[in-house]
């Protein structure tokens, strides 16, 4: 079964709005999934959400349970995106698929060429700030 996913009211509120103005954008698809992900969340206080909880500016290590092969990322506002530096747009489908999670949850990943397992192997919020 899959995991809920945990947001703070900020980010839950954010991603709303972002939703909203994404829904004509490439991002439609991603803006959808992103939407039935929020509809089923659990909305925490900031001050209370766990700190292995992913969220925008998170950078996490997650791991494909076939492949064995593990990547590093940071989920970023579509705008800081840039693959080159491993800077993912939280409206990726990625992001999508595991942003609200925490460290151990496994989720899949749906991709054209089948769904994918990821594990989350660890979350770090140092650099998460309260904007």
């Amino acid at each position: 079964m899959k995991p809920t996913p945990i947001f703070c009211k900020k980010d839950y509120q954010f991603l709303r709005e972002l939703i909203l103005k994404s829904k004509n954008d490439t991002n439609a698809k991603e803006a959808g999934l992103l939407s039935q992900e929020l509809d089923r969340a659990i909305i925490s206080e900031e001050s209370l959400l766990d700190n292995s909880v992913i969220r925008i500016n998170s950078h996490v290590t997650i791991e494909d349970v076939k492949a064995n092969k593990q990547m590093k990322i940071q989920i970023v506002l579509p705008s800081l995106s840039d693959v080159k530096e491993r800077k993912i747009s939280i409206l990726a489908p990625l992001s999508v698929a595991i942003i609200g999670f925490k460290e151990n949850d496994q989720v899949d990943w749906e991709l054209p060429a089948g769904i994918k397992t990821l594990k989350i192997i660890e979350v770090n919020n140092a650099s998460v700030s309260n904007s």
